[in-house]
């Protein structure tokens, strides 16, 4: 993903997530901040979906449309921010390509687990993935902010 393409995934975003809005400003800002994190996903020359990831902090969540300002210099996880994909590229295997992948630059990095909040109903998909929830009482408030299905999940990276 490049700059070029915050406009695409700023539509993508607010077709597949239109109740959990996220400023172009934000997605903008997360590419920025991470650059080897943020992938299109295109077919026929089109962006078709992406994903927002980036190292941050087991435990902790980025607030929805919320600035990071920088990423932290103690990350112990790898955060997937969001992965959204269109309705014509669902069911060809993509995300689970996806997700493989950043499951081995998280390795790479040397951190041992991948976080992320699921959202609309999709904890099934997660968990297929390797993913399990975990409760956090201190994340009540953070998770609230993105609807009230969010589970906070984790998957475990072994060598």
């Amino acid at each position: 993903m490049t700059g070029y393409d915050i406009a695409e995934v700023f539509a993508i975003a607010n077709r597949v997530h239109p109740e959990l809005f996220e400023s172009q400003a934000v997605l903008a800002e997360k590419q920025a901040l991470y650059r080897n994190g943020c992938y299109v996903l295109e077919v026929s020359e089109r962006p078709a979906g992406y994903v927002l990831s980036h190292p941050w902090r087991f435990g902790e969540v980025p607030a929805l449309d919320g600035l990071i300002g920088a990423l932290t210099d103690d990350a112990d996880t790898y955060y997937i921010h969001d992965l959204a994909l269109l309705p014509l590229t669902r069911g060809i295997g993509a995300a689970g390509k996806i997700v493989e992948a950043l499951a081995k630059h998280a390795r790479v990095l040397g951190l041992d687990s991948m976080t992320l909040v699921a959202v609309n109903s999709s904890r099934p998909f997660w968990e297929r993935h390797g993913f399990a929830s975990e409760t956090a009482p201190q994340l009540d408030a953070d998770l609230a902010g993105y609807g009230p299905d969010a589970r906070y999940m984790v998957r475990r990276l072994a060598d």
